[in-house]
């Protein structure tokens, strides 16, 4: 392989400028990530520990091993919404007895732990997650069920949840439930469709209705304890498959489970070797553009994440736009496809489609790194054929079965998101680089073919065109467009897997790799049918 050179220069008024801008907008997501891990603030926290019991987080760090990393998935989940940065939950990625997990808390400080619509969204994808990499899940459990007054958007789909933990049972991957409090209603079945249930003492409240309900439906007397308590559970009906006395106790018991579990990966150890790259990792900063119609050179992001800043490029003279080619991440071999200069033509099309091929071919996981503003447009294009290729790559992504991962490290727009493994694609991750851009097109470009199109309506319709209620309105447009391109707004809608620091890239990728080395890693011999 290719041992990749550097041309950055630290000191150059563009590298300042973009990091200038890049660390303006981390301390913009610090401060909502705090948000996040503040759940419901200090008085509920307060609250929360006066009655004996840990937070969400702290639960979870005391349940990964000692120094593991958690991989936080969707940390802006319902950002800019009436509900709390961070939906109530906290889900992610953990190692748990050496076992990789999918952790999903409840945060108790926010609302009793209710689930809104976004806490939905967050849960069904962790369970995706979990489902597609054949990753245990492990529950922890302290929720007043549904937010009642959002029940219209919440209940139908909440179904899904009990569905995805039977599909992972039925699949033998194990499912865990620690108890630390309410578990009611709906939020019964979590114990319940859970391979493992570990109940609290004298916390845990396991019921499908509470006293108050119990008597206006049957008119019988009965407290917490006798319809859910843990030791009810434990010693009657026989739901909990673990007794523990406390919240160290059930922790200890869950971690206890995961060691017992006789868990292997199904894919690939890492075969390569994970030496650091050589270019320090803290310049992503300033090769991250400050405005996504600059273009950022993909080998100078790719020297910094990849293993020994080793690259083989595959057509480096044909399609220029679009870098491909080998390399590896914390030992785990990868395609990679990275935009260049931001369009994509018909050569970066067909090039693009045969290398998803070729990586199927040879069971390599693929990494997209978008920075893209669609597919060229144009007469000579549109008569070359660009929407037959386009389709070509579109094809090839869909029916790829390989791992995909993919960060958006600049800006995705129209198709462009779709040929580079976007959201809809099902990539097994996806995160995005904390100033990129997601939209149809950028909000200039949008309000401009919007203020085109009236004026060509009011000349079909003989009308004068008002050119002042146009100037308003196109700036109108693309102030709404730019809002939600935003990082933090599309993430608050989990069209990714969360926003990240550039500087994580490869901590990140790492680990998500690893993760889905824990499924068969399988590419597809077959496609379906190509225009030509």
């Amino acid at each position: 392989m290719t041992t990749l050179r550097t041309a950055v220069d630290p000191r150059g008024d563009q590298f300042q400028e973009n990091r200038a801008v890049q660390e303006a907008a981390l301390a913009e997501l610090d401060q909502q990530l705090d948000l996040a891990r503040a759940g419901g603030g200090a008085k509920y926290g307060d609250r929360h520990r006066a009655r004996g019991k840990m937070l969400a987080r702290e639960r979870i760090e005391l349940l990964l091993d000692r120094d593991a990393p958690f991989l936080e998935f969707s940390s802006l989940a319902a950002w800019g919404t009436q509900f709390t940065v961070g939906a109530s939950i906290v889900t992610g990625l953990g190692v748990v007895s050496g076992v990789e997990c999918v952790i999903i808390a409840h945060d108790p400080t926010v609302r009793g732990g209710t689930m809104n619509p976004y806490t939905l969204r967050k849960n069904l994808r962790a369970l995706d997650i979990a489902k597609t990499n054949r990753l245990p899940v492990i529950n922890l459990v302290e929720s007043g069920g549904a937010d009642l007054p959002t029940q219209s958007e919440l209940f139908v789909a909440a179904g899904k949840i009990f569905q995805g933990l039977s599909e992972l049972s039925g699949m033998g991957v194990p499912t865990l439930a620690l108890v630390f409090g309410n578990s009611t209603a709906g939020g019964a079945y979590v114990p319940g469709m859970c391979d493992y249930a570990v109940l609290v003492d004298n916390a845990a409240k396991v019921f499908l209705g509470g006293p108050p309900l119990v008597k206006m439906a049957t008119g019988e007397e009965s407290d917490d304890e006798e319809l859910g308590g843990a030791d009810m559970h434990a010693r009657v009906s026989g739901l909990a498959d673990h007794f523990a006395v406390d919240e160290r106790d059930a922790l200890r018991i869950g971690r206890q489970i995961m060691s017992e579990i006789n868990w292997r990966k199904h894919g690939p150890a890492p075969s390569h070797e994970p030496d650091a790259p050589l270019y320090d990792e803290d310049e992503l900063l300033g090769i991250a553009a400050a405005d996504f119609r600059v273009p950022v050179d993909p080998k100078e992001v790719l020297a910094r994440v990849v293993d020994g800043s080793r690259f083989s490029e595959y057509k480096p003279l044909y399609g220029s736009s679009l870098v491909t080619g080998w390399a590896s991440i914390h030992g785990y071999p990868v395609g990679i496809l990275a935009n260049a200069r931001g369009v994509l033509f018909s050569e970066e099309a067909q090039k693009g489609t045969e290398f998803i091929m070729l990586a199927n071919q040879l069971d390599i996981p693929l990494v997209f790194l978008q920075n893209c503003t669609g597919f060229m447009v144009g007469k000579d294009y549109e008569q070359g054929g660009i929407i037959k290729d386009g389709a070509k790559m579109i094809n090839a992504v869909t029916n790829s079965t390989v791992p995909h991962l993919t960060i958006n490290i600049g800006a995705s727009f129209g198709a462009g998101n779709y040929g580079m493994s976007g959201r809809a694609y099902d990539p097994r991750f996806m995160f995005t680089w904390v100033n990129a851009k997601l939209a149809v097109m950028g909000g200039s470009q949008l309000a401009g073919v919007l203020s085109i199109v009236g004026k060509q309506a009011a000349e079909a319709a003989g009308r004068e065109f008002d050119l002042e209620a146009d100037a308003i309105k196109t700036k109108q447009i693309e102030e709404q467009i730019t809002a939600e391109s935003h990082s933090f707004f599309t993430s608050a809608r989990l069209y990714d897997d969360g926003v990240i620091d550039p500087r994580d890239t490869r901590t990140v990728l790492g680990m998500a790799l690893s993760a889905v080395h824990t499924q068969v890693i399988e590419g597809r011999r077959g496609y379906g049918v190509f225009r030509m």
